[in-house]
């Protein structure tokens, strides 16, 4: 038998097909647009999402025999604002995670309502990017749409909702609404109050394994499968690729180098960041979490690529910024660059965060640069894991996944920058893998996700950070952390 992992990214949906087994037996993507109508915005339309499964299921599963795939598990970008009305529709395009319109709602709730009510009542802070800013921008600037909302969803959730008709969400997702008591799994009364909302708007929660139904008849005939095929509830990206990794318990960690990038720290009991600058959320896994997320990660690296080197040539280039040999210019760059594209969430908390390059002179060139869009993202990833350290947490070994952990040069960066070993699965599927090992565990193939993850996860090597690398990448990293604090002043809105 077979399960479905969806993995509903930001800029593309991966569909796996995985058996009972373990094995990842093939592989579809399709992408949709972005949209970016004001600076700092952005959005997408849901109605893509949906066209963009349905299009890719039938090829998934087109040399198998259908009958056999039994179960499907979606994981999907978390905190993004999906509304629709009472017949279901969808009211306006998703205000997504990245997106930087909401920073006077976040003061409002940070300072106003303040963060240590935020904090008792949520276990976090505000930041531009949690949903409940996001409910709160569409209630001043959209009043006639916000008075028809009859559901409030994530967008994963929007994929279930499709599926099967049940209007649900998972822990893990909702912890980052900034609308969930995560500490006491339910939906804090307060907060909803304080956004405007009803009870009756906000899903049914769920932990991620468990099953919330089965797919409706016109769904299945579309996709091409049994109606008898179950849907779990599914994860957030960071926990589900937390789960893909083999990132269960407490004393393990996963770093995610996508899109964005997360430091991943899972936690038997609840636990959070006076500070709100490390977000305290539930695990997939049905124990809770503490995550550290920037931004823009391997994102930065797209775009100096594409957009600036007008290049594809990925790895021609950071070989270059590299260097070989005797000649490695690793931990020997002058330049920095701070990688707050979308502005910055941990732990600046900074909708109007830029990027930079600083420390350029005559002689600096493309691979000087291309080396500080590297070295930047693995230096915001070390804010992050501080802000962990600084609770009393003891990191020194992390899995590694997502797109940019292809790359050996930066998979070495990061592992002397964080001082960390770096172990890497042989398989690199993330949050659809998760989402496919949440599936297989409810419906019993499994006993435990500790099971699951014994079959599904193989580490194919690791990265040990060097002692001499590491000492000159601390230096290096006490310069980068003096950067943002200056241009700070500079920034719009300040």
């Amino acid at each position: 038998m077979y399960d479905i992992g969806i993995d509903l990214g930001t800029s593309s949906v991966k569909l796996l097909l995985v058996s009972d087994e373990g094995k990842t037996v093939n592989t579809v993507s399709r992408s949709y647009p972005l949209e970016f109508p004001h600076p700092g915005w952005s959005q997408q339309d849901p109605l893509k999402w949906w066209d963009a499964v349905c299009d890719g299921i039938p090829e998934l599963i087109r040399d198998i025999d259908a009958g056999e795939v039994a179960g499907i598990g979606t994981a999907g970008q978390m905190h993004g604002l999906v509304a629709l009305d009472a017949d279901g529709n969808v009211l306006r395009p998703a205000i997504l995670w990245n997106d930087g319109r909401t920073s006077e709602e976040t003061d409002y709730l940070n300072n106003e309502i303040g963060k240590e009510f935020l904090l008792s009542h949520t276990g976090n802070i505000a930041f531009a990017g949690f949903t409940a800013p996001k409910i709160l921008w569409m209630k001043k600037h959209e009043p006639e749409l916000f008075a028809k909302i009859d559901k409030i969803m994530l967008p994963k959730d929007y994929i279930d909702y499709r599926l099967t008709g049940r209007f649900v969400t998972d822990y893990s997702d909702a912890a980052g609404m900034l609308l969930l008591d995560v500490e006491n799994k339910c939906w804090s009364e307060e907060m909803l109050e304080i956004c405007g909302i009803r009870r009756s708007q906000m899903a049914e929660l769920h932990e991620s394994y468990d099953i919330i139904g089965t797919l409706l008849p016109d769904v299945a005939e579309k996709l091409g499968l049994s109606p008898d095929v179950t849907v779990v509830a599914g994860a957030g990206d960071n926990a589900a690729a937390a789960v893909g990794t083999g990132c269960l318990k407490e004393g393990q960690c996963n770093v995610s180098l996508g899109t964005s990038g997360t430091i991943f720290l899972p936690s038997e009991g609840f636990r959070h960041d006076p500070t709100g600058a490390v977000h305290a959320f539930n695990h997939a896994a049905g124990n809770y979490h503490l995550m550290g997320c920037m931004l823009s990660a391997a994102s930065c690296l797209k775009w100096w690529v594409e957009e600036v080197c007008k290049s594809d040539d990925y790895n021609g280039l950071q070989e270059e910024a590299a260097g070989d040999g005797a000649c490695s210019r690793l931990g020997e760059n002058h330049v920095y660059f701070l990688p707050y594209l979308m502005g910055e969430r941990a732990p600046h908390n900074d909708p109007f965060a830029r990027g930079a390059f600083v420390g350029m002179s005559m002689d600096s060139g493309r691979a000087d640069m291309t080396l500080a869009v590297l070295e930047g993202v693995a230096f915001a990833l070390r804010d992050m894991l501080e802000s962990a350290r600084s609770l009393g947490i003891t990191v020194d070994h992390s899995t590694l996944c997502g797109g940019g952990a292809k790359s050996d040069i930066w998979k070495t960066i990061i592992a002397n920058v964080l001082k960390v070993r770096l172990d890497l699965p042989d398989e690199e599927q993330g949050p659809g893998l998760g989402g496919a090992m949440l599936s297989a565990y409810a419906r019993g193939v499994y006993g435990s996700l500790d099971e699951a993850a014994a079959a599904y996860v193989h580490m194919g090597g690791k990265v040990e950070p060097d002692e001499q690398l590491m000492a000159k990448y601390e230096e290096k990293y006490k310069v980068f952390r003096s950067i943002y604090p200056v241009l700070k002043p500079i920034y719009p809105g300040c």
